[in-house]
């Protein structure tokens, strides 16, 4: 078994699932902050969409990194476990950033003010996923 493979294709995969329980997470607050506007006869905020798919850019960096990896000469059980806790960084940076726009969504639909801020609420937990992209790529030189 290529241990070095595995690591690269679990980057990726973990990556993913984070930033499917985030978009679903973040997606169900959208959903229902629509219905509350709905049901209350105001326009239902379309720009609640960026907390929803906030999320999705995990795995952007998990295909990234995923890239890089392949074309590493590092060792394999390096890469297994650089695949494994990047994929974890970034997984859990998805769930964070999904709980985060939930409540933004939650927020925004009800009172339509305060999107810059929960939206740098956001991105702070995106910071994560990036610093994972980032240090991992930097350690494998």
């Amino acid at each position: 078994m290529d241990f070095g493979s595995l690591g690269t294709a679990l980057v990726m995969g973990i990556a993913a699932i984070g930033s499917a329980i985030g978009i679903g997470t973040a997606g169900q607050a959208a959903i229902g902050a629509w219905k509350r506007c709905y049901m209350s006869n105001k326009a239902a905020p379309f720009i609640l969409t960026v907390f929803a798919g906030a999320p999705l850019t995990q795995t952007i960096y998990g295909f990234l990194l995923m890239q890089t990896m392949k074309s590493s000469s590092a060792d394999p059980g390096f890469l297994l476990g650089l695949g494994a806790a990047s994929g974890l960084a970034m997984c859990f940076s998805a769930i964070a950033q999904g709980k985060a726009g939930a409540a933004g969504s939650d927020a925004l639909g009800e009172t339509g003010k305060g999107f810059s801020q929960y939206i740098m609420v956001v991105g702070l937990c995106e910071s994560v996923a990036l610093f994972a992209l980032v240090f991992s790529m930097v350690a494998l030189g």
